[in-house]
C-alpha cells in the first residue's frame, strides 16, 4: 500500500472497496453463489494454472479470456492508481486545508456507509453486472483527468474546493464498484481460482502502480506547476479507457430473477446467532477494528507532512510512494512463505508490530531521504498485514454466505476509514502533525496488543492452521 494512502480492505487497491448493509451483503452474496456455480470452467483450478503467458496473448478458453481481462484492467487502473498518489499532494500545493485533505480520504468511506445498501439491492436486481461495474469504474477513473481540467476553469482560491466536489461525486460509483467488484471477480474466478486470479491481478497492478509513480515523479518536473500536474492528471485518462475496454470484455453468465427477500429482523437475528457461534471472528473483528484506526489516523497527514513540513520536492515524494509500492509487491511473496514456516499468528503480529512506528519515524525524520528508507520498511511489513488480513478473515468467518461476513469486515475497515482521518486532520490542528503521527502509532501498538490478547490468529482448539495463500493490490 502506498504509503500516503488508507490501507484497503478486500478486494482491490484503487477500487475503494466499502463496507455494505445488510441488504445489500444478501444482494453480494447472492450473486457470489450464483456466479460461482455458474462460471463454468472459472470453477477449475486447472484453468488458474495456465502459463501467465498463455493467458495474456493465446487464451484457449472463455475462461481464460476472462483472466486476460481481469489482468489487462489492472494494467489500466494500475496506471491510473499511479498518478492518483499525487492527488492529495496536488491539494495540498492548491492551498487546501488539512480538512480538506481529510475529506478526500473520507467521503468515499461516508458514501458507502449510507448507500451501500439501496445500490446493493438496485445491483441484486440487474440479471448482467458487469456493464455497471466497468461503467462506474470508468467515471471514478475519469475523474482524475476532470481533475486535471479544473485550473484551466477556476480561479486557484476556488480550486481546491471544485476538486473535492469532482471527488464527492466520485464516491457514488467508488460505491458501486466497490459492491459490484467481488460480484465480478468472483465469476471469473470462481470457488477454486479465487486466490490465483487475484495474486496475478494484485501483482500486476502494483507493479504498473509503481513503475507510473516513478515515471510521474519525474514527468511533473518537466513543466511549471500546476500545468505539470494538469498533465499528468488529464494522461491518467489513457489507463481508465484501457480498464473500460477490457472489463466490459468480461462475459459472465446472467443472473437469475432475485429470490424473495426475508424480513429484515429474521436476516439481523441469524447473522447474530452466528457471530455468536463464531468468537475467532468476532475477535479478528474486534482488534483489527482497532488497528485499522491506526492506519487510518495518520494516512492523510503524510503528504502533508512531506510538503510542509519537509518542503519535500516532486521527486521525492515520487521515490517515497515508488519505493513503498515496489517494496511492498516483493513482500507479499516473502511472508506467503514465513505463514508456511512460521503460521499466520506469528505473521500477523511481527507485521503488525513493524508496521506500527512508521508514523512515529516519520514524525521523528527531517531528511526526505530517510523517509524513503522509513516507506520501504513500511511496505515490507504493511505487505504480511494485508496477507494475514486476507487469510483470517476469510479462514474465520461463518461458513454459511461468507461473503456477508467479509462485506461486515469491509464495514468496520470504512467506519475507521471515514472517522480516524477526520480526527488525525483534527488532532493535527489542534495540537500539531507530529504528535497526530504519533497517535496513529499509539492505536497501531494498542491493536497488536489486542490481537495479541485474544489470540487472533492462532487455530481454534483442535483445527489445523490454515495455509495462507498470496493476496497480491486495488483496485
Amino acid at each position: 500500500m502506498s504509503s500516503s494512502r488508507l490501507p484497503q480492505p478486500l478486494p482491490d487497491r484503487g477500487a475503494g472497496a466499502t463496507g455494505v448493509g445488510a441488504a445489500a451483503r444478501l444482494a453480494v452474496s447472492r450473486f457470489i453463489n450464483h456466479a460461482i456455480l455458474k462460471a463454468g470452467g472459472a470453477q477449475h483450478s486447472g484453468e488458474h494454472d495456465a502459463p501467465l503467458a498463455q493467458v495474456l496473448l493465446h487464451p484457449a478458453t472463455p475462461a481464460e479470456a476472462n483472466q486476460r481481462n481481469v489482468l489487462i484492467d489492472a494494467v489500466g487502473v494500475g496506471l491510473v492508481g499511479g498518478v492518483a498518489t499525487f492527488l492529495s499532494v496536488f491539494l495540498v500545493r492548491l492551498g487546501a486545508s488539512n480538512f480538506m485533505v481529510g475529506l478526500l480520504t473520507s467521503m468515499p468511506a461516508l458514501t458507502g456507509m449510507i448507500l451501500a445498501m439501496p445500490i446493493g439491492e438496485f445491483l441484486g436486481r440487474q440479471r448482467q453486472i458487469v456493464p455497471w461495474f466497468s461503467k462506474a469504474r470508468l467515471f471514478v477513473l475519469s475523474c482524475y483527468a476532470l481533475t486535471g481540467l479544473v485550473p484551466f476553469f477556476f480561479m486557484q482560491d476556488r480550486q481546491p474546493a471544485a476538486i473535492i466536489g469532482i471527488w464527492a461525486l466520485a464516491t457514488i460509483p467508488q460505491t458501486i464498484v466497490s459492491v459490484s467488484f467481488t460480484v465480478v471477480m468472483g465469476g471469473v474466478a470462481g470457488e477454486r481460482g479465487r486466490f490465483s486470479l487475484m495474486s496475478r491481478r494484485w501483482s500486476i497492478l502494483g507493479i504498473t502502480n509503481s513503475l507510473t509513480v516513478l515515471i510521474v515523479g519525474q514527468a511533473l518536473n518537466l513543466f511549471t506547476f500546476p500545468l505539470n500536474y494538469q498533465v499528468v492528471f488529464i494522461g491518467s485518462a489513457a489507463g481508465g479507457l484501457i480498464s473500460y475496454i477490457f472489463s466490459s470484455s468480461i462475459k459472465l453468465p446472467p443472473a437469475d430473477a432475485p429470490a424473495a427477500r426475508e424480513p429484515l429482523r429474521e436476516t439481523l437475528r441469524q447473522y447474530s446467532r452466528n457471530l455468536r457461534a463464531n468468537r475467532l471472528f468476532v475477535n479478528f473483528l474486534l482488534s483489527q477494528f482497532l488497528f485499522r484506526w491506526g492506519m487510518a489516523l495518520p494516512a492523510p497527514l503524510f503528504p502533508i507532512y512531506w510538503v510542509r513540513t519537509l518542503h519535500a520536492s516532486d521527486g521525492a515524494i515520487s521515490a517515497i510512494n515508488g519505493i513503498n509500492t515496489a517494496v511492498t509487491m516483493v513482500a507479499y511473496f516473502l511472508w506467503a512463505r514465513a505463514t508456511k514456516r512460521r503460521g499466520v499468528r506469528w505473521v500477523l503480529l511481527a507485521t503488525s508490530l513493524g508496521v506500527s512506528f512508521y508514523p512515529l519515524l516519520t514524525a521523528l525524520t527531517n531528511r526526505w531521504e530517510l523517509l524513503v528508507v522509513w516507506a520501504g520498511l513500511a511496505g515490507v511489513f504493511s505487505a504480511g498485514v494485508d496477507l494475514v488480513f486476507f487469510d483470517i478473515v476469510l479462514s474465520t468467518c461463518p461458513g454459511e454466505n461468507p461473503a456477508v461476513y467479509v462485506a461486515m469486515y469491509q464495514t468496520t475497515v470504512y467506519i475507521a476509514t471515514f472517522l480516524a482521518p477526520l480526527v488525525g486532520t483534527a488532532v493535527a490542528g489542534a495540537f500539531g502533525i507530529g504528535q497526530s503521527l504519533i497517535l496513529g502509532t499509539v492505536l497501531r501498538l494498542a491493536g497488536f496488543a489486542l490481537m495479541a490478547l485474544l489470540r487472533v490468529g492462532a487455530p481454534a482448539h483442535g483445527q489445523a492452521q490454515p495455509e495462507a495463500v498470496p493476496s497480491t493490490v486495488t483496485v
